[in-house]
């Protein structure tokens, strides 16, 4: 999903829309017990209450692409009776209504959710009748051709509310406040199916997750069956492990300036793209050559590319890209340089000694303080 697609599902979760037919609940303890269940009409709920609900379900789709929001592709094998996708798509067919298949979604969450908080598991049924668009890209609510019909989790932590004064009116004094379990806003959240071309793509589905650096392994494995992508901290890493393994001596420095360029250069070219600009193997052997890098001077890029990512994964440009800067590091020195500046910085061997070399201009401050 892109982010077009994204914002108009999020627009659903607006006050002044009425089309989520569903909720259910279930409030669970930090020992993995359950608390209780609950299963209504959306429509039955107070006004605040609703208004409450739907912020968090906004909030579970926000975040940046790649990042805390990841489309996840379904395994074959998951498809099939039995498998995890089927269970999903049974669960949204019943429309949040069959409440063995509720418990059965929730047994699973609890077992496969590790945290040592209360938290509560929510689930809304929504259906969209999706507007076609003419030729100017205007919606036109009356040519639809397809109902979204989709559920969406949040899995929101649960916590005490902090010690605090508060005054009592009717002694009037003030006294300690009666401390409530406070629901928060989602840790986890789940689109199925996901909206793919404005449509129902039931072979994948819109994963969050608040903590980017932490994508919740076993949740995604045992929930979904899908493959979870590096996180977007660790695909810089990897990316860069790649780079050092597969052109050794020729990694210098000029050569890693190169890549900074021609990876500026592609985000230029993709900038107006609906979808995230994601990289294979294939597009890193571009952005080498783009470098000046020649075949023959890269060894093992495959196998070093299948070790630290995965032979069929690909990453998002937007995760390695250095943002918007370019540093040099020494065990006592960093410098940091306009992204689009890299020219002011080259190398040069003085006096017998390898030295990095930036020009110096008349306004140069030290400590704040302009030096001549």
């Amino acid at each position: 999903m892109n982010k077009k697609e994204i914002a108009e599902i999020k627009k659903l979760l607006l006050p002044t829309r009425q089309t989520i037919s569903r909720i259910a609940g279930c409030y669970v303890s930090a020992g993995k017990e359950k608390i209780m269940t609950f299963s209504q009409s959306f429509a039955l709920l107070e006004e605040e209450e609703r208004f409450k609900y739907l912020e968090i379900f906004r909030k579970s789709l926000s975040g940046t692409i790649g990042k805390n929001l990841l489309d996840m592709e379904f395994p074959d094998e998951e498809e099939t009776e039995g498998g995890r996708q089927s269970f999903l798509y049974r669960l949204r067919q019943s429309h949040l209504e069959e409440e063995d298949l509720l418990n059965q979604f929730y047994d699973r969450v609890i077992e496969s959710y590790v945290t040592s908080d209360h938290y509560l598991i929510l689930l809304i049924a929504n259906a969209y009748d999706v507007p076609g668009r003419g030729t100017d890209g205007i919606e036109m609510f009356d040519a639809s051709q397809e109902v979204y019909d989709y559920f969406q989790m949040a899995v929101c932590p649960v916590d005490l509310a902090k010690p605090a004064l508060s005054y009592d009116k009717g002694s009037a004094s003030f006294r300690s406040r009666i401390r409530d379990w406070i629901v928060g806003m989602p840790s986890l959240g789940l689109l199925f199916p996901a909206f793919t071309d404005r449509g129902n793509d039931i072979h994948s589905c819109l994963y969050y997750s608040r903590d980017a650096e932490d994508l919740h392994l076993d949740f995604t494995e045992a929930v979904l069956g899908c493959r979870t992508p590096l996180p977007a901290g660790l695909q810089k890493e990897a990316f860069d492990l790649v780079l050092e393994q597969s052109l050794g001596e020729r990694c210098d420095f000029e050569t890693v300036k190169e890549i900074h360029d021609a990876l500026l250069e592609r985000k230029e070219e993709h900038e107006d793209d609906p979808d995230p600009d994601s990289l294979g193997i294939g597009d890193v052997r571009v952005i080498l050559s783009r470098a000046g890098v020649r075949e023959e001077e890269i060894r093992g890029l495959e196998e070093a590319y299948e070790e630290n990512i995965g032979k069929d994964e690909r990453i998002l440009a937007s995760n390695i890209r250095a943002k918007n800067k370019f540093e040099v590091h020494t065990p006592d020195v960093t410098i940091t340089v306009s992204p689009d500046r890299t020219d002011l910085v080259e190398t040069r061997v003085i006096d017998g000694r390898k030295c990095i070399v930036i020009p110096v201009t008349d306004e140069v401050l030290v400590n704040g303080i302009h030096v001549r």
